[in-house]
This record gives C-alpha cells, structure tokens and sequence, in this order.
C-alpha cells in the first residue's frame, strides 16, 4: 500500500510539474509597497530621497535578482534615447531643436539623473550596478515562491529640462513636472522581467500602495497622484472648507501623499498655481491646478464641467472610476496619463484643451485600471483610449458626427498603403520611425474596436468593454484576454480576428467583382482581394427606393452578428469561406430593378480600398 501511494504521489508530481511547465498556472501579479520622503531644492532642482519597498513574490519562482528603472538618467548626452533620437528619420519634433537633439546640448546643470547610493534588503547590502536607466541588483537572498522582502534606499536626482514628459521649466513656465522621477521597481510577470530602458516610449508598473513625502519650498502648490493627508498643514484650497490651517514655521511644507492600488506615481508643482475643485456626483472630487495666468484662466475653468462629463461618460460606458479624486495638471510637453492624475499643457484652444483631458483622463481606465504590457501592447493602451475618447468627444462638445471614427480610419489607411506598416506586436522600442508607431498604436488600435463592433455588433463590443473592465481591473490583461472576454459575449470564435490585425500586416479588400442579368433575377460575385477575410454586410438598393441588406458571415467565426438596420429586411446568406477568393448570391429582381450595391454601409470595415465596394447601375 505504501508502495502504491509512493508511485502515485510521483506522478501526481510530474503531473503538476507538466502543467507548470506549459504555463498552465493560475493567474498571478506581483505587488510592491512603495514608503518615500523626499526633499526637493527648487534652487538646484536637484532632490534627495528614503525609500523603503517590501515586495511580495506572488511568482511560482524563486528570484535571486530584481530591477529597477531609473527613468531620469535618459535624459543625458549620449544615452540610448538621445542616440535613438539622432538615428530615427522622424524624430520628435518636441525634443529636437534646429534639427539636432535638445538632450545631446544639455548642460552638467540642465540633464537629468536619477542616482542610488545606497541599498539594503532586510538590513543587508546588496550587490547593484546602474546600466542607463536600469539598476541590476543581485539579491543578498533570494525571495522565495510566495515570500515578502524589504528593500531600503537612498538616492538622489537632478530633474532634467523639459525635454519629453518630465522635466523642470516647460515652455508654458511650469515649474516641476515630475513623472518618472523615482526608482521603479520593474515588472516581473508570466513573461519574465519587462526592465526596458527607457527610450521614450511606454511604461509598465507593479501594483501597489505610495505613501510618499514631499519636502519643498512652502511657495510651491503641489498636486498629483493619492490622497493628501495632512490638508490642514497645507492649505492652498486642499483644506475641508470651514477648516483652520495650521501655520507651519520653516521655508518649506511637507505634503503627505497616499495612494492606495496604484503602479505609478506623479506630482507638479509651481508658486502659480490656481488649485479649483469639482466635485462629481456619484463620482470623485476633481482637482484642476493651472498656472493663475489670465491668457489661459477662462479656458480652464470651462473645462470643469467637461471633465465632470467625461468623467460620468466613462463610468457609464466602462465601469465606474475606483478612486475617490482625479486631477488634471497643467504641466508636461503635451498631454501624458498617470494614476489617478494627468499633465497636460494648459495653452491651448478650448476645444483642444478638452480633447487632450478627455484622452488623458480615458487612460485611467485603459492603462491606470487596466494595466496592459504598453511596451508590447501598445496598441490596447492607446488605440483603445483613442476609441472611448472618441465617442465621449463626440458626445459631450455635441460633435454629433454620423461616423466619428472617420479620421481615425483614413489613417490607419494612409499606414496599410505607405509599405511603412509593421505588426502591432512589435515593440514599441521597434518600430523604424514615429509615424509607423503612432499610426499603429493610436489609429489601428482604436480601428481594432471599432472594428470588432462591426463583426459581433454594436451592443455586443459595449457589452465586451463592461466585461472586460470587470474581469480584469487591478490585473494586466493581455490581447488575449480581451479576445477572450469578446468570444464569451458574442459567442464567436475571433482568434482569426486578433491574429490579423495585430499580429500580421494583412489588409481588408473586398470588391463587387461582378453583377450579372440571370433572367427574373441578378447575380452578384464579390471577391476578396486582401489577405485578411471579414464577415461582410452588402446593401442593395432599388430603383423604387426600396433597401435590401444580405450578411455574408465569415465561416471561422462560427456564428452570426444581429441585425444592424433593424428597419432595413436582412437576407443571411450561407457562410464564405476564407480560402475562396469570390462570392455568389442572387437578388430577386432583374438587374435593371438595382440601383447600387454596396459592401459596408456602415464605412467601419478597414477596407483599404472603398472605390471597388460600390457598383451604380449606367445612368
């Protein structure tokens, strides 16, 4: 008996050693605790800080090193971002100057760097070295499969020109934007570590609690990520109303930050700033901190209500923002996202200055609740905040356009036929120049969306993002996940789908090929001409003014989209298999009854040539 149990424990062993190994695992994320105090020279612009991280290993593996970014150090002659800027054919207009690289002219007293003297884990030095914007550190002891450390640091940093991002002293005259600022613990998921040096794409974080405290200059107002908690020392509109402030003796103030289930932290600050808030029904108290310049004040205060809007648009048609405040800051090089806060330049039109907060503000669903890999999945991050910002555009400014996404495909187009296109799972690091990247990321990401309402239908692609939210807020859900999530409320299968669009440059082409006269009735032969197959809807219109619509599903997708002209009778045709490049169906009426056959009415299939997808009958 003893024998037997021996054998069977043995393989229950292997057994469970096989699913590892083909990554059959539970989900799991790893969690950080951030505990910082920082003191920050206005003179110098150079800062001194503690930190104290504990680290939970949530991986069924043993880590013997970990790494941190230290995002500050690109901001130097010669680091990988300056040379990367000298090396691309369309460099970032914002960091070039005259045509050369800003970073490459920057002064001992103008770079930027991010530096630590010291490291411990668990009262014990560690082995480090700094590579660019990556700190190697070899463990003391290793973190055990399920196993917490304590890392303590000391490090110190200077803040660069504005350059990209962050930096001190941006053209609007703001005085301290600072993103990236601190040493970041790198992400270690099913992948392995995600320590990318920073060459001005994306980031990636670990979830986790900031208590974090500031040490300046008590003429600066300071706003950004978490919760004030000592408002009563602060004051500057901070404060509860009715609330005494205490006076604090000294030249400087210390703002108390916390910022519970978060993978990123940014403040800003400046003596101008204007701090007003709004409060949210049902929804979180807004903060606004912009610079008291008359030129830009009224524009800033019409932008209130507006952010109140998005803000309720996006709980409504994503799921409901999990944090009790959301600020916007003027600061930065353009427009940027950060937990539970974002920067963005303040000098702008209305208009302008609302398109930038509503975009900014939809990343704290895709990207701050949603944590996709932006590195590697860029696309879900922008091209999915570029879709829901869209339509609350289009909504709250009363935009009222029939197809809102029209520009956004015509760039996607202008890519498709530029033969500068590369797959979205390209690294975003990878890509050969910006317009490739930006196009891929924004346009095509937020056309995948709009897209996939296309195939399962509208109310399904609102259900899928509800869904989606839902299941995997607090997590980093990858393409997968989102295909996933769409397979279970549409009932389809859309890995074709997924595989092409982002994993293949294939394009949409589908043309009327043919419309023949067969007596009483007309046949008509549509063909594919791309490489990437869809479900098609074809309208026909009759010389009587009457409409028809036949759905041609697409066979791998194993079912069938309801009817979107609810008003307009749907003939659903067999299905087309993808390998066939033509189509048959007959109408029930001679061809001289026909007007126009149309392949997608709806203008949201890719397709990168539309002049073939309308047949006119001769006038």
């Amino acid at each position: 008996m003893q024998l037997k149990k021996t054998v069977l424990l043995i393989v229950l062993m292997a057994l469970g050693a096989l699913g590892q190994a083909q990554n059959n695992t539970p989900y799991w994320q790893q969690h950080v605790d951030y505990t910082m105090k920082v003191d920050m020279d206005v003179k110098n612009y150079q800062y001194e800080g503690t930190q104290k991280l504990v680290y939970t290993n949530n991986s069924p593996e043993e880590l013997s090193r970990v790494y941190y970014h230290l995002y500050f150090n690109a901001f130097q002659p010669g680091s990988e971002m300056d040379i990367r800027l000298q090396n691309i054919e369309d460099p970032d207009g914002r960091m070039m100057e005259e045509g050369k690289s800003r970073i490459a002219a920057l002064k001992p007293d103008e770079i930027g760097f991010l530096h630590v003297s010291s490291l411990l884990q668990e009262g014990q030095k560690v082995a480090f070295n700094e590579e660019g914007t990556v700190l190697v550190v070899e463990l003391a002891k290793p973190i055990p499969s399920g196993g917490k450390t304590t890392f303590e640091m000391t490090f110190n940093g200077q803040v660069p020109l504005q350059i990209r991002r962050s930096g001190r002293n941006n053209e609007e005259g703001v005085a301290l934007s600072m993103s990236q600022w601190y040493p970041k613990l790198a992400e270690y998921d099913f992948e392995g570590w995600h320590a990318d040096p920073y060459i001005a794409r994306e980031f990636h974080g670990v979830w986790g609690d900031f208590d974090v405290e500031l040490t300046i200059d008590k003429g600066y107002v300071v706003g950004g990520t978490g919760y004030l908690q000592n408002a009563q020392e602060i004051g500057h509109g901070y404060e509860a109303p009715g609330t005494k402030v205490k006076k604090v003796k000294g030249k400087t103030l210390t703002w108390h930050f916390k910022a519970p289930m978060v993978h990123d932290f940014m403040w800003a600050a400046d003596p101008k700033y204007v701090h007003d808030t709004l409060q949210v029904e049902n929804g979180p108290l807004l903060h606004f901190l912009y610079k008291n310049d008359p030129e830009i004040r009224d524009n800033w205060k019409k932008l209130q209500p507006k952010t109140a809007e998005a803000m309720k648009f996006y709980s409504d048609n994503i799921g409901k923002y999990p944090y009790e405040q959301y600020s916007v800051i003027h600061g930065g090089d353009g427009g940027m996202e950060y937990a539970m806060s974002t920067l963005i330049t303040g000098g702008r039109k209305f208009g302008s200055l609302v398109g930038v907060m509503t975009h900014e503000m939809a990343h704290s669903w895709f990207q701050h609740v949603l944590a996709t890999n932006e590195s590697k999945h860029e696309w879900m991050d922008e091209g999915f905040t570029t879709f829901i910002s869209t339509l609350c555009m289009n909504k709250i400014m009363e935009q009222n356009k029939e197809n809102p996404f029209e520009n956004t495909y015509n760039g996607y187009r202008r890519l498709a036929l530029s033969g500068k296109e590369q797959p979205q799972t390209t690294h975003a690091d990878r890509y050969d120049n910006n317009f490739a990247y930006g196009v891929s990321a924004y346009s095509k990401g937020a056309v995948f969306l709009a897209q996939l309402g296309y195939i399962i239908g509208q109310d399904k692609l609102m259900e899928t993002l509800h869904k989606y939210y839902d299941d995997f807020k607090f997590e980093h859900p990858t393409p997968n996940d989102f295909k996933r999530t769409a397979e279970k409320v549409s009932g389809m299968e859309l890995d074709w789908y997924l595989t092409d669009w982002t994993q293949t440059t294939n394009t949409i082409d589908y043309g009327v090929k043919d419309v023949i006269n067969e007596g009483s009735k007309t046949k008509i032969t549509l063909e594919r001409i791309g490489l990437m197959p869809m479900p098609l809807d074809i309208l026909v219109v009759y010389s009587d003014g009457t409409r028809e619509t036949f759905y041609a599903p697409l066979r791998m997708m194993r079912g069938e989209k309801e009817n979107p002209y609810g008003d307009i009778q749907r003939t659903t045709l067999p299905d087309w298999p993808w390998a066939y490049p033509t189509f048959d169906f007959s109408v029930d009426k001679p061809i001289e009854d026909i007007t126009a056959i149309m392949i997608d009415p709806s203008q949201l299939m890719a397709d990168v040539d539309p002049q073939n997808n309308l047949w006119q009958a001769n006038n």
